[in-house]
């Protein structure tokens, strides 16, 4: 799927792979919650909590840009090529929730990157160099990235999870 190339777009992909996130995470409890698949120990409600933490770092990525300040992606003392040593350590910091905080800290997150996305114009979101952390992608990128991309993903893995367990 082609990237958002304006806010109207950016805010209608987020709105539609939000929703179908939501309607597949509405079916599921909390002891579904812990379900995984069968090659990986990555749990529904883990999935779930990583994709929120993710749009927390969008904020911290922004947050620091508009400050001035060196914004390491994606974490401080991280570099891409160690993505699975970090979202190890994002799975351990978010294993002690339970699922309903789990759906809510998603919820508060979501709506926070969709008000800042709605807040933002194209030139905001599609500026290329904006900010020296954005490398060649855009504000607007990210934000897919972290938001619409990131619920699209999501949802093909939880889905592919719950086909599992009911075979």
């Amino acid at each position: 799927m082609p990237a958002a190339t304006d806010r109207e777009a950016l805010l209608a992909v987020h709105d539609k792979e939000y929703a179908k996130l939501i309607k597949t995470l509405d079916r599921i409890d909390a002891q579904t919650a812990l379900l995984a698949a069968p090659d990986d120990d990555w749990r529904i409600k883990d999935i779930v909590a990583h994709r929120a933490h993710w749009i927390g770092l969008f904020f911290t990525w922004y947050d620091g840009g508009k400050a001035g300040e060196a914004v390491e992606t994606p974490a401080p003392g991280y570099k891409w090529n160690k993505l699975k040593s970090y979202n190890a350590m994002v799975k351990d910091t978010y294993s002690g929730l339970d699922w309903v905080e789990v759906r809510r800290t998603l919820g508060t997150r979501e709506k926070k990157l969709r008000d800042f996305i709605a807040a933002q114009d194209d030139a905001k979101l599609y500026t290329q160099h904006l900010y020296p952390w954005l490398n060649k992608w855009t504000l607007g990128r990210w934000a897919e990235a972290s938001g619409a991309s990131a619920f699209r993903s999501a949802t093909k893995v939880i889905r592919s999870i719950l086909r599992k367990a009911e075979h």
